[in-house]
């Protein structure tokens, strides 16, 4: 007769094995790339993780921060620039990014919305310094592109401390503010109404002077 002691024992051994084996691995997904923590800090030599599949740690001592391998975003709030020309602008930005190291990226922001708030404050200054030395036709229509790619080059400077590489820089919108917008409008509106009093002022003068004449060669005719 088996002793039901020993096969308690034995169930809580086997437990307990399952327990460790299952804390002494990790899976890294084909979009995410990985760092091995010990105590909070990152493992020497064997802390960043980017190939996908199954991997070892030290249980109970060791955990493992997971971080994603795809282009993420960042949209900059409208912001109000004042270009070279002295004109006001608001512009809607956004950036594109990846995270290129994990574990830099860890030492300097640990999270993604973290980095999105510091990218976010490079981009609007980037912003400010680039357009505000452009006139606006080059900011909405001429030199758009290479703006861009000046924009990009800077934010990459300080994306580089953050374990970061900015993929793209683009603007979805620069318009002039709401109450310029409606003056020049106002102004258009004025204009276009002036001009079109003026075009039928000379229409009615050259209505008279072909009736005028059309009458005169009538007394003619019937002269």
């Amino acid at each position: 007769m088996k002793n039901p002691i020993n096969g308690f024992v034995a169930g809580i051994v086997l437990i307990v094995l399952l327990v460790v084996g299952s804390m002494s691995t990790f899976t890294v997904a084909q979009t995410q790339q990985a760092l091995v923590l010990r105590f909070g800090e990152p493992v020497l030599g064997r802390a960043r993780v980017t190939e996908p599949g199954l991997h070892f740690k030290v249980p109970f001592i060791e955990t493992v921060e997971y971080f994603d391998k795809r282009m993420l975003d960042v949209d900059s709030p409208r912001e109000e620039i004042i270009a070279s020309d002295n004109n006001r602008i608001e512009v809607d930005a956004f950036l594109r990014y990846r995270i290129v190291d994990a574990l830099i990226f860890y030492q300097a922001v640990r999270t993604e919305e973290s980095a999105a708030n510091q990218l976010r404050s490079v981009l609007n200054s980037a912003l400010r310094q680039v357009l505000g030395e452009a006139t606006m036709i080059q900011i909405v229509r001429e030199d758009r592109g290479k703006l861009m790619a000046r924009i990009q080059e800077q934010v990459n400077v300080e994306a580089a401390k953050l374990g970061v590489k900015v993929l793209d820089v683009r603007i979805k919108r620069a318009d002039l503010p709401r109450q310029i917008s409606e003056k020049v409008y106002s102004r258009m509106q004025t204009e276009r109404q002036r001009e079109a009093a003026e075009f039928r002022a000379q229409g009615a003068e050259t209505k008279q002077t072909i009736e005028s004449k059309a009458d005169a060669d009538v007394v003619v005719l019937r002269a």
